[in-house]
């Protein structure tokens, strides 16, 4: 029977699939509940940034990406895996920050 999906067990405490499952499952929960979190700093942003061509910073992408991959290293982590989730989530992000600046703009009429 799988432990209570609301209790973090440690994945060598693990001691049959369904548990995992419910684990990763929980994890899954909280990285929705962190993306949900960030993007509230996107849309933010999009409110504050006074101009569209200012949505995507390229020297602020690499130094994102860069102290992810040395948290990834910190965590034994494969910084390339870290690099690519990275860089998907900016992608993403900047699309959403794009669809809410054009919002506002479109607002603001």
């Amino acid at each position: 029977m799988p432990h209570d999906i609301a209790d973090a067990i440690p994945p060598a405490a693990c001691g049959d699939m369904a548990t995992l499952r419910a684990q990763i499952d929980r994890l899954d929960r909280e990285l929705v509940a962190m993306i949900a979190t960030r993007l509230g700093y996107i849309a933010r942003a999009a409110e504050i940034k006074p101009s569209r061509d200012r949505v995507h910073d390229s020297a602020r992408i690499e130094d994102v990406v860069a102290k992810v991959r040395q948290a990834a290293e910190r965590q034994g982590v494969p910084p390339h895996l870290v690099d690519r989730v990275w860089r998907e989530l900016i992608a993403q992000s900047i699309a959403y920050e794009f669809e809410k600046f054009d919002a506002r703009m479109r607002a603001a009429g």
